[in-house]
């Protein structure tokens, strides 16, 4: 079945949400946002009518979200793809959307078979990740709100799984630029070391006694540098290189 954005039905028989006669009991319309809110935009994409009818359902119930439709899927400020595992068909849909520059990609899924399938979603532009089995409604909100603010999410055991797959891997071969770009300030490896610990935003702030706003400075200026894609990238990298 195609990777795609679905139209999400009012009612599906024998899910929650429709009678037995399908008609509609408790799916949710989209809901307004508190005054002086902005809501974060996501498209959903998925293989599973069902499965996107599940992620649109928990959505669709928090003001701070707004469910575009497939005709605006592209203008989405989050774009969240959900399946069971990192194949061709899902590489080639997160490749796509990593060349959106108005969305930001995040991923449900159900597994990662293996270290090279984490490291190719990151590849890909994935710049958080949660797993089906813990993806309620709360994670989910989470997770969008994370991405729309530029923030990366990533399982601490998931980000252990991806370090250790990326210190099996011989050392990169320097690009041109690597004599101008293999050196770090001590506040940037500092703070590239707590993101690898598994710390967000607000607890290396606290941890570095920075403001939120000065260690998302930092650490995208380490990414632009670096030319890098996310946090997560930053880190591999960081480590391949000795950096930190």
């Amino acid at each position: 079945m195609s990777l795609t954005t679905h139209h999400a039905p009012s009612s599906i028989p024998g899910i929650p949400g429709s009678d037995a006669s399908g008609s509609a009991t408790d799916i949710p319309t989209a809901q307004s946002a508190p005054p002086g809110v902005r809501r974060a935009t996501v498209a959903v994409y998925a293989s599973d009518p069902i499965l996107y009818v599940g992620i649109v359902h928990q959505l669709r119930r928090r003001p701070e979200v707004e469910v575009v439709d497939t005709a605006d899927a592209d203008t989405a400020q989050v774009s969240l793809v959900a399946v069971d595992s990192v194949d061709d068909e899902t590489a080639a849909l997160l490749y796509r959307l990593r060349h959106n520059p108005r969305t930001r990609t995040g991923l449900v899924v159900g597994t990662f078979e293996s270290g090279d399938a984490l490291q190719r979603a990151i590849e890909c532009g994935v710049t958080a990740v949660l797993r089906r089995a813990e993806a309620d409604q709360d994670r989910l909100l989470r997770l969008v709100l994370a991405i729309a603010n530029g923030e990366g999410v990533l399982p601490g055991d998931l980000l252990a799984k991806l370090l250790t797959h990326v210190g099996s891997l011989q050392r990169a071969a320097l690009d041109p630029h690597a004599a101008s770009l293999s050196t770090l300030a001590p506040r940037e490896a500092d703070m590239l070391r707590l993101v690898s610990e598994g710390l967000d935003t607000a607890e290396i702030a606290r941890k570095t006694s920075y403001s939120e706003r000065t260690v998302k400075n930092v650490l995208h200026e380490v990414i632009t540098r670096l030319q890098l894609r996310n946090r997560t990238h930053a880190v591999g990298y960081a480590l391949r290189n000795g950096l930190i």
